[in-house]
Protein backbone atom coordinates (compact mmCIF):
# COMPACT_ATOMS: atom_id res chain seq x y z
CA UNK A 1 0.00 0.00 0.00
CA UNK A 2 1.47 3.37 -1.13
CA UNK A 3 -0.69 6.78 -0.18
CA UNK A 4 -3.64 4.31 1.00
CA UNK A 5 -3.92 3.05 -2.01
CA UNK A 6 -3.75 -0.69 -2.52
CA UNK A 7 -2.67 -2.31 -5.89
CA UNK A 8 -4.42 -5.32 -7.08
CA UNK A 9 -1.24 -6.98 -8.96
CA UNK A 10 1.50 -8.99 -7.03
CA UNK A 11 4.33 -6.94 -7.06
CA UNK A 12 7.21 -8.41 -8.76
CA UNK A 13 10.29 -8.60 -6.63
CA UNK A 14 13.63 -10.18 -6.30
CA UNK A 15 13.84 -13.75 -5.60
CA UNK A 16 14.52 -14.61 -1.88
CA UNK A 17 17.09 -17.08 -2.72
CA UNK A 18 20.58 -16.27 -4.84
CA UNK A 19 21.74 -18.53 -7.46
CA UNK A 20 25.10 -19.52 -7.73
CA UNK A 21 26.43 -19.09 -11.15
CA UNK A 22 29.19 -21.55 -12.63
CA UNK A 23 32.19 -19.67 -14.02
CA UNK A 24 34.33 -20.75 -16.83
CA UNK A 25 37.85 -19.93 -16.63
CA UNK A 26 39.76 -17.84 -17.46
CA UNK A 27 37.07 -15.32 -18.18
CA UNK A 28 33.92 -15.04 -17.17
CA UNK A 29 31.58 -15.88 -20.43
CA UNK A 30 29.73 -13.00 -21.81
CA UNK A 31 26.47 -12.96 -20.50
CA UNK A 32 27.21 -14.10 -17.20
CA UNK A 33 27.03 -11.17 -14.25
CA UNK A 34 30.54 -10.64 -12.91
CA UNK A 35 29.27 -10.97 -9.48
CA UNK A 36 28.39 -15.08 -10.25
CA UNK A 37 25.11 -14.52 -8.63
CA UNK A 38 21.48 -13.84 -10.27
CA UNK A 39 19.45 -11.27 -8.25
CA UNK A 40 17.41 -10.85 -11.18
CA UNK A 41 16.67 -13.39 -13.81
CA UNK A 42 15.97 -12.42 -17.39
CA UNK A 43 12.03 -14.38 -16.94
CA UNK A 44 11.47 -12.02 -13.84
CA UNK A 45 12.84 -8.49 -15.54
CA UNK A 46 10.80 -9.73 -18.11
CA UNK A 47 7.74 -10.17 -15.98
CA UNK A 48 8.28 -6.67 -14.99
CA UNK A 49 8.12 -5.60 -18.89
CA UNK A 50 4.93 -7.30 -19.03
CA UNK A 51 3.27 -5.53 -16.22
CA UNK A 52 0.34 -3.10 -17.30
CA UNK A 53 1.97 0.50 -17.73
CA UNK A 54 0.28 2.11 -14.39
CA UNK A 55 0.85 -0.84 -12.26
CA UNK A 56 4.43 -0.95 -13.49
CA UNK A 57 4.79 3.09 -12.67
CA UNK A 58 3.28 2.64 -9.38
CA UNK A 59 5.93 -0.20 -8.11
CA UNK A 60 8.52 1.74 -9.92
CA UNK A 61 7.42 5.34 -7.60
CA UNK A 62 7.56 2.95 -4.36
CA UNK A 63 10.47 1.88 -5.28
CA UNK A 64 12.05 5.28 -6.46
CA UNK A 65 10.53 7.10 -2.71
CA UNK A 66 12.03 4.83 -0.55
CA UNK A 67 15.54 6.01 -1.53
CA UNK A 68 15.02 9.46 -3.23
CA UNK A 69 13.32 12.58 -3.29
CA UNK A 70 11.14 11.65 -6.46
CA UNK A 71 10.83 16.00 -6.88
CA UNK A 72 14.84 15.80 -7.40
CA UNK A 73 16.76 15.41 -9.97
CA UNK A 74 21.05 15.24 -10.82
CA UNK A 75 21.88 17.74 -13.32
CA UNK A 76 24.91 16.51 -15.10
CA UNK A 77 26.96 17.73 -17.90
CA UNK A 78 28.87 16.02 -20.88
CA UNK A 79 31.42 17.33 -22.77
CA UNK A 80 33.82 15.95 -25.44
CA UNK A 81 37.25 16.28 -25.12
CA UNK A 82 38.50 14.62 -28.24
CA UNK A 83 35.96 14.05 -30.71
CA UNK A 84 35.71 11.64 -33.63
CA UNK A 85 38.41 9.40 -35.15
CA UNK A 86 37.31 6.29 -33.23
CA UNK A 87 38.62 3.02 -34.73
CA UNK A 88 35.39 1.01 -33.30
CA UNK A 89 32.35 0.53 -35.82
CA UNK A 90 29.61 0.66 -32.96
CA UNK A 91 26.82 0.75 -35.65
CA UNK A 92 25.06 3.96 -33.74
CA UNK A 93 27.96 5.82 -33.26
CA UNK A 94 28.70 9.17 -35.62
CA UNK A 95 32.29 9.12 -34.42
CA UNK A 96 33.76 5.98 -36.01
CA UNK A 97 36.15 6.43 -38.77
CA UNK A 98 34.16 3.10 -40.33
CA UNK A 99 31.14 5.61 -41.47
CA UNK A 100 30.88 9.05 -43.37
CA UNK A 101 28.51 11.03 -41.06
CA UNK A 102 30.36 14.59 -41.30
CA UNK A 103 32.19 14.50 -37.92
CA UNK A 104 35.61 15.39 -38.37
CA UNK A 105 38.46 14.28 -36.10
CA UNK A 106 39.82 16.77 -33.32
CA UNK A 107 42.45 16.59 -30.79
CA UNK A 108 41.89 16.29 -26.95
CA UNK A 109 41.13 20.28 -25.43
CA UNK A 110 43.49 22.01 -23.54
CA UNK A 111 43.05 22.50 -19.79
CA UNK A 112 41.77 26.18 -20.36
CA UNK A 113 39.24 24.95 -22.65
CA UNK A 114 37.62 22.30 -20.38
CA UNK A 115 38.04 24.70 -17.47
CA UNK A 116 35.66 27.13 -19.08
CA UNK A 117 33.46 24.70 -20.08
CA UNK A 118 33.08 22.89 -16.26
CA UNK A 119 32.91 26.55 -14.69
CA UNK A 120 29.96 27.23 -17.85
CA UNK A 121 28.21 24.02 -16.22
CA UNK A 122 28.76 24.87 -12.35
CA UNK A 123 27.41 28.04 -12.24
CA UNK A 124 24.34 26.61 -14.83
CA UNK A 125 23.53 24.36 -12.09
CA UNK A 126 25.34 21.20 -12.98
CA UNK A 127 26.83 19.11 -9.97
CA UNK A 128 28.40 16.39 -12.18
CA UNK A 129 31.03 17.63 -15.44
CA UNK A 130 31.44 14.28 -17.22
CA UNK A 131 34.06 13.99 -20.15
CA UNK A 132 34.26 12.06 -23.10
CA UNK A 133 36.69 11.15 -25.58
CA UNK A 134 36.58 8.69 -29.09
CA UNK A 135 39.46 6.36 -28.14
CA UNK A 136 38.98 2.48 -28.25
CA UNK A 137 41.41 2.69 -25.32
CA UNK A 138 43.71 5.14 -24.26
CA UNK A 139 47.44 5.11 -24.44
CA UNK A 140 49.02 5.45 -21.14
CA UNK A 141 50.32 9.24 -22.22
CA UNK A 142 46.42 9.84 -22.63
CA UNK A 143 45.64 8.93 -19.38
CA UNK A 144 48.27 11.45 -18.05
CA UNK A 145 46.73 14.67 -19.93
CA UNK A 146 42.87 13.52 -18.84
CA UNK A 147 44.11 13.17 -14.92
CA UNK A 148 45.25 16.84 -15.34
CA UNK A 149 42.24 17.92 -16.64
CA UNK A 150 40.01 15.44 -13.83
CA UNK A 151 42.19 17.49 -10.86
CA UNK A 152 41.67 20.39 -13.08
CA UNK A 153 37.49 19.94 -12.71
CA UNK A 154 37.49 18.80 -9.72
CA UNK A 155 39.40 21.97 -8.26
CA UNK A 156 35.99 23.43 -8.92
CA UNK A 157 33.55 21.53 -6.49
CA UNK A 158 32.23 19.33 -9.19
CA UNK A 159 31.69 15.92 -9.42
CA UNK A 160 34.22 14.32 -12.25
CA UNK A 161 33.01 11.15 -14.56
CA UNK A 162 34.98 10.37 -17.89
CA UNK A 163 34.40 8.17 -21.09
CA UNK A 164 37.55 6.89 -22.53
CA UNK A 165 37.09 3.52 -23.73
CA UNK A 166 38.60 0.41 -22.64
CA UNK A 167 41.16 0.58 -19.41
CA UNK A 168 43.38 -1.10 -18.25
CA UNK A 169 43.24 -1.64 -14.49
CA UNK A 170 46.87 0.55 -13.79
CA UNK A 171 45.30 3.17 -15.90
CA UNK A 172 41.73 3.03 -13.68
CA UNK A 173 44.21 3.86 -10.49
CA UNK A 174 45.47 6.57 -12.41
CA UNK A 175 42.53 8.16 -13.27
CA UNK A 176 41.75 7.07 -9.33
CA UNK A 177 44.70 8.85 -7.76
CA UNK A 178 44.02 12.34 -9.83
CA UNK A 179 40.55 11.93 -7.84
CA UNK A 180 37.89 10.47 -11.05
CA UNK A 181 34.56 10.13 -8.93
CA UNK A 182 33.25 7.90 -12.16
CA UNK A 183 33.81 6.05 -14.90
CA UNK A 184 31.23 5.51 -17.58
CA UNK A 185 31.60 2.46 -19.87
CA UNK A 186 28.25 1.14 -21.22
CA UNK A 187 26.95 -2.03 -21.83
CA UNK A 188 24.99 -0.71 -24.74
CA UNK A 189 22.96 -3.62 -24.94
CA UNK A 190 22.20 -7.67 -24.09
CA UNK A 191 24.97 -10.11 -24.79
CA UNK A 192 22.83 -11.53 -27.59
CA UNK A 193 22.20 -8.17 -29.50
CA UNK A 194 25.58 -7.28 -29.48
CA UNK A 195 27.07 -8.55 -32.12
CA UNK A 196 24.40 -7.16 -34.35
CA UNK A 197 26.13 -3.84 -33.14
CA UNK A 198 29.86 -3.50 -33.07
CA UNK A 199 32.30 -6.14 -34.72
CA UNK A 200 35.49 -4.94 -33.27
CA UNK A 201 35.28 -5.23 -29.42
CA UNK A 202 33.50 -8.37 -27.77
CA UNK A 203 31.20 -7.97 -24.34
CA UNK A 204 33.49 -9.27 -22.35
CA UNK A 205 35.92 -6.19 -23.07
CA UNK A 206 33.29 -4.26 -21.21
CA UNK A 207 32.80 -6.01 -18.05
CA UNK A 208 37.13 -6.54 -18.05
CA UNK A 209 36.20 -2.32 -17.83
CA UNK A 210 34.32 -2.13 -15.46
CA UNK A 211 35.84 -4.83 -13.47
CA UNK A 212 39.47 -2.25 -13.34
CA UNK A 213 36.87 0.55 -12.41
CA UNK A 214 35.38 -1.09 -9.32
CA UNK A 215 38.87 -2.56 -8.33
CA UNK A 216 40.66 1.04 -8.60
CA UNK A 217 37.62 1.80 -6.30
CA UNK A 218 35.56 4.02 -8.33
CA UNK A 219 31.90 4.42 -9.00
CA UNK A 220 30.67 2.95 -12.11
CA UNK A 221 28.05 4.39 -14.90
CA UNK A 222 27.01 2.01 -16.78
CA UNK A 223 23.70 1.53 -18.96
CA UNK A 224 22.91 1.06 -22.52
CA UNK A 225 21.36 2.47 -25.74
CA UNK A 226 17.39 1.36 -26.79
CA UNK A 227 15.51 1.31 -30.05
CA UNK A 228 18.51 -0.56 -31.77
CA UNK A 229 16.17 -2.57 -33.48
CA UNK A 230 16.40 -4.70 -30.23
CA UNK A 231 13.42 -7.20 -28.78
CA UNK A 232 11.86 -6.29 -25.34
CA UNK A 233 13.30 -9.53 -24.51
CA UNK A 234 16.85 -8.41 -25.54
CA UNK A 235 15.78 -5.19 -23.68
CA UNK A 236 15.47 -7.21 -20.25
CA UNK A 237 18.70 -8.85 -21.24
CA UNK A 238 20.61 -5.63 -20.94
CA UNK A 239 19.06 -4.52 -17.37
CA UNK A 240 20.09 -8.47 -16.47
CA UNK A 241 23.16 -7.65 -16.94
CA UNK A 242 23.11 -4.48 -15.40
CA UNK A 243 21.30 -5.61 -12.54
CA UNK A 244 23.67 -8.60 -11.86
CA UNK A 245 26.76 -6.83 -11.47
CA UNK A 246 28.38 -6.75 -7.97
CA UNK A 247 27.71 -4.09 -6.98
CA UNK A 248 25.12 -2.70 -9.59
CA UNK A 249 26.11 0.74 -11.08
CA UNK A 250 25.39 3.60 -9.45
CA UNK A 251 24.61 5.47 -12.50
CA UNK A 252 22.38 4.10 -15.24
CA UNK A 253 22.61 6.11 -18.38
CA UNK A 254 19.10 4.80 -20.92
CA UNK A 255 19.78 6.25 -24.06
CA UNK A 256 17.33 6.22 -27.09
CA UNK A 257 18.98 5.81 -30.22
CA UNK A 258 20.11 9.16 -32.29
CA UNK A 259 19.82 8.09 -35.60
CA UNK A 260 22.52 9.97 -37.47
CA UNK A 261 22.96 9.69 -41.53
CA UNK A 262 25.73 7.85 -42.70
CA UNK A 263 25.15 5.20 -39.51
CA UNK A 264 24.07 1.47 -40.12
CA UNK A 265 21.18 2.34 -37.47
CA UNK A 266 20.17 5.22 -39.09
CA UNK A 267 16.38 4.16 -40.61
CA UNK A 268 15.87 2.12 -37.82
CA UNK A 269 12.32 1.92 -36.36
CA UNK A 270 11.29 4.01 -33.90
CA UNK A 271 10.96 2.51 -30.28
CA UNK A 272 7.21 2.91 -28.91
CA UNK A 273 7.46 5.63 -26.22
CA UNK A 274 5.58 3.52 -23.79
CA UNK A 275 8.12 0.76 -24.17
CA UNK A 276 10.93 3.48 -23.12
CA UNK A 277 9.07 4.50 -20.01
CA UNK A 278 8.93 0.94 -19.03
CA UNK A 279 13.07 0.68 -19.23
CA UNK A 280 13.42 3.45 -17.16
CA UNK A 281 11.17 1.94 -14.56
CA UNK A 282 12.20 -1.32 -14.70
CA UNK A 283 15.74 -0.13 -14.45
CA UNK A 284 14.92 1.36 -11.40
CA UNK A 285 13.06 -1.44 -9.93
CA UNK A 286 16.07 -3.35 -9.91
CA UNK A 287 18.57 -0.97 -9.38
CA UNK A 288 16.76 1.25 -6.63
CA UNK A 289 19.66 3.00 -5.31
CA UNK A 290 21.21 3.91 -8.79
CA UNK A 291 20.70 7.55 -10.36
CA UNK A 292 18.74 6.15 -13.73
CA UNK A 293 19.96 8.84 -16.07
CA UNK A 294 17.62 10.02 -19.16
CA UNK A 295 20.93 10.54 -21.53
CA UNK A 296 21.12 10.89 -25.22
CA UNK A 297 17.81 11.36 -27.26
CA UNK A 298 16.11 13.39 -24.95
CA UNK A 299 16.05 16.04 -27.30
CA UNK A 300 13.57 14.06 -29.45
CA UNK A 301 11.00 13.13 -26.56
CA UNK A 302 8.41 15.84 -25.51
CA UNK A 303 8.11 17.10 -22.43
CA UNK A 304 4.68 14.96 -21.15
CA UNK A 305 7.15 11.86 -22.00
CA UNK A 306 10.26 13.21 -20.16
CA UNK A 307 7.62 14.01 -17.42
CA UNK A 308 6.52 9.47 -17.37
CA UNK A 309 10.21 9.40 -17.53
CA UNK A 310 10.63 11.20 -14.19
CA UNK A 311 7.35 9.37 -12.96
CA UNK A 312 9.09 6.12 -13.71
CA UNK A 313 12.13 6.70 -11.59
CA UNK A 314 14.51 8.81 -13.78
CA UNK A 315 16.54 11.37 -11.22
CA UNK A 316 19.18 12.36 -13.74
CA UNK A 317 19.89 14.40 -16.94
CA UNK A 318 22.26 15.43 -18.87
CA UNK A 319 22.10 19.24 -19.17
CA UNK A 320 23.28 21.38 -21.90
CA UNK A 321 23.09 21.82 -25.30
CA UNK A 322 25.09 18.86 -26.51
CA UNK A 323 26.23 15.46 -25.70
CA UNK A 324 29.53 14.77 -27.72
CA UNK A 325 28.54 15.06 -31.10
CA UNK A 326 24.31 14.91 -30.81
CA UNK A 327 21.76 17.78 -29.36
CA UNK A 328 20.48 18.04 -26.40
CA UNK A 329 17.87 20.46 -25.11
CA UNK A 330 19.74 23.52 -24.08
CA UNK A 331 19.19 24.84 -20.66
CA UNK A 332 16.74 27.27 -20.69
CA UNK A 333 14.10 24.60 -21.49
CA UNK A 334 14.99 22.05 -18.93
CA UNK A 335 15.02 24.77 -16.42
CA UNK A 336 11.36 25.33 -17.39
CA UNK A 337 10.79 22.05 -17.32
CA UNK A 338 11.57 21.19 -14.03
CA UNK A 339 10.14 24.14 -12.98
CA UNK A 340 6.19 23.49 -14.62
CA UNK A 341 6.42 20.07 -12.69
CA UNK A 342 7.71 21.36 -9.27
CA UNK A 343 11.12 19.62 -9.30
CA UNK A 344 13.96 21.33 -7.98
CA UNK A 345 17.98 20.21 -8.88
CA UNK A 346 19.44 17.96 -6.35
CA UNK A 347 22.86 19.21 -4.46
CA UNK A 348 26.29 17.56 -5.16
CA UNK A 349 27.37 14.33 -3.03
CA UNK A 350 30.67 15.33 -2.86
CA UNK A 351 31.61 16.19 1.10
Amino acid sequence: MLNGHASNATPVSPPAEVHQVTFHPPRVQAGTPVAGFIRWPVAKIEALFELPLPELLYQAQGVHREHFDPCEVELATLLSIKTGGCPEDCGYCPQSVHFDTGVEASKLLDVDAVREAAVAARDAGATRFCMGAAWRAPKDRDIEKVATLVREVKSLGLETCCTLGMLSEPQALALKEAGLDYYNHNLDTAPEAYGRIISTRVYQDRLDTLANVRHAGMAVCCGGIVGMGESRAERAGLIAQLANLDPYPESVPINELVQVEGTPLAGSAKLDPFEFVRTVAVARITMPLARVRLSAGRQQMNEALQAMCFAAGANSIFYGEKLLTTGNPDVDRDRALLARLGMKSAKSTLG
